[in-house]
């Protein structure tokens, strides 16, 4: 079997899901800003974990596979969280939220988040997902269209297909070992209620990742709320498809002769599906005014 540097796994393995290489984690400290409030909302079976930073207009932040809150959102936060109502979650089996006996799919975490709004009494909220959680937010936002406000989508997709084919066959690659010496597993047992339960959650994750899905263009073309799109220019995402959803959302006009669609799409330089998540102040620089 082909040799994989530890810096290499990581990227494969994360292609589609958001997480740091050993390299970006050394050159950056994680950090864990402290939340005004924490819980577990009881939901569809799950304890699920969430943290509420900073007042305001909520923002639901969905994390990428694999993640939890401050590997994923460590950074951003105290930013966003100067304008807004900051609510972070870890999905089914990540983080502080314990796996349970069901299968790990879109529509199922989409539910939970979904819930958990309901739990805090949120009738509606803006949205930030990433990977992983930015395909949740569109699958939520698919079955519940008055629950979003506004959708921030960070280098994901809207169907398997939607990803380049060399990212398909990397992910399909992938075993539980190779992530076992990675910040992902440090965080693990960290934060996990039983970090023995390591091996079996990788595995039904690893599953998930490799099955198909499709939440549809065609739902996706009935949803009223503005999407801000945003990718790294060579991320493992298929242009042609981020350009349909993005016309999808109303994007592609010609705007010096028509209006301007209220969606946004921007493509970062220089950027992986990792390093995007790592330039903060490139980030804010484009979220915040699609926030306003």
């Amino acid at each position: 079997m082909k040799a994989f540097r530890p810096s290499t796994i990581l990227f494969i393995a994360l292609l589609a899901s958001g997480a740091l290489s050993p390299r970006i984690t050394m050159a950056q400290e994680i950090t864990s800003p402290k939340p005004l409030k924490s819980g577990y909302a009881p939901v569809n079976g799950l304890k699920l974990y969430y943290e509420i930073h900073g007042q305001g207009q909520p923002l639901l932040l969905l994390h990428g596979s694999f993640m939890t809150i401050s590997l994923n959102w460590g950074q951003i936060i105290p930013e966003l969280a100067k304008t807004r109502q900051v609510i972070a979650v870890e999905m089914q089996g990540h983080g502080h939220t314990a796996d349970i006996d069901r299968p790990i799919s879109y529509q199922a975490m989409a539910e939970d988040a979904a819930a958990l709004l309901g739990y805090l009494k949120i009738d509606s909220t803006e949205v930030l997902g990433y990977s992983l959680g930015a395909t949740i937010g569109l699958q939520m936002a698919a079955e519940h269209p008055k629950l979003i406000k506004k959708l921030i989508f960070i280098s994901s997709a809207y169907k398997t297909e939607g990803w380049t084919k060399a990212t398909r066959d990397q992910i399909a690659m992938l075993k539980p070992e190779f992530l076992v010496n990675t910040p992902l597993k440090t965080e693990y047992d960290k934060f996990a209620p039983d970090p023995k339960h390591w091996n079996a959650f990788i595995s039904k994750m690893l599953v998930f990742e490799n099955q198909h899905f499709d939440v549809g263009i065609e739902k996706i073309r009935k949803l009223k709320f503005p999407i801000l799109m945003i990718n790294g220019d060579n991320d493992g995402v298929e242009f042609e498809h981020s350009a349909e959803l993005y016309r999808a959302f109303g994007g592609g006009v010609m705007a010096d002769i028509v209006a301007p669609p209220r969606s946004q799409y921007a493509i970062l330089p220089g950027k992986s599906h990792v390093t995007l998540m790592m330039d903060t102040p490139a980030l804010t620089s484009i979220i915040l005014p699609f926030l306003k």
